[in-house]
């Protein structure tokens, strides 16, 4: 640069969630200081892929090539969902379109899904409502002709209990304890949420990886 200072490293999380950008944000900025995250609202309109592959690592990874693919940034990209024991661990990468795909705003869709969810588990007892989180996320890096990857996954074990409770978080939160928990993640507070959930598991063991290929890159 004209100023003699190395422009910020940037790296893009292929998502519109606020909320996970700024966490995505907040826990990279530990590693790498100066450090900006984007989110697809912050780059030029590209195609984005259908998430089609049976597995979070597998959706995960689409998404991040196609971010690399349409901006040649450093990219990001994760998928998640819940995983019931009783349901032979559905929803799964379903999860956010297990009461069926419709145009409807997030809180309607997430309503629709917890319903489904509680009316497919009304007969199992609580002995067996057991159910665990899973986050999968990648990392891409241009290489020249190549494209670098990286891949972690985070899990959370829980229990999925007969009535929604709470107002943080999303999805299927108001219906899931953590293990030694009583309450829902839903009613827990964020910093402690970010300690023991799925994905932020997964987001810090991802980020040592995005600040040392980053790092490279500016070499």
């Amino acid at each position: 640069m004209a100023d003699g200072t190395d422009p910020a490293p940037r790296v893009l999380l292929a998502s519109r969630n606020a909320k996970k950008l700024e966490e995505m944000q907040r826990i990279l900025a530990a590693h790498l200081p100066g450090i900006e995250v984007l989110g697809l609202d912050d780059v030029s309109p590209y195609d984005e892929p259908a998430e089609t592959e049976p597995t979070f690592h597998g959706n995960a990874r689409i998404k991040a090539l196609a971010g690399v693919a349409a901006t040649g940034l450093p990219s990001l990209a994760d998928d998640s969902g819940l995983c019931v024991d009783a349901l032979n661990g559905m929803p799964g990468v379903l999860s956010a379109r297990w009461a069926g795909v419709s145009d409807a705003d997030t809180a309607t869709k997430d309503r629709a899904n917890n319903e489904l969810l509680l009316a497919q588990l009304s007969d199992v007892p609580d002995e067996r409502r057991g159910a665990h989180f899973t986050c999968a996320v990648v990392l891409a890096v241009p290489d020249g002709d190549e494209v670098r990857e990286e891949a972690v996954e985070g899990t959370m074990a829980g229990r999925v209990i007969r009535e929604t409770r709470g107002s943080g978080g999303f999805g299927y939160d108001v219906l899931f304890c953590a293990d030694g928990h009583d309450v829902t993640t839903a009613e827990l507070p964020r910093e402690e949420k970010d300690a023991i959930s799925h994905r932020g598991r997964a987001l810090r063991a991802i980020a040592p990886l995005v600040a040392a290929a980053l790092t490279s890159c500016a070499r």
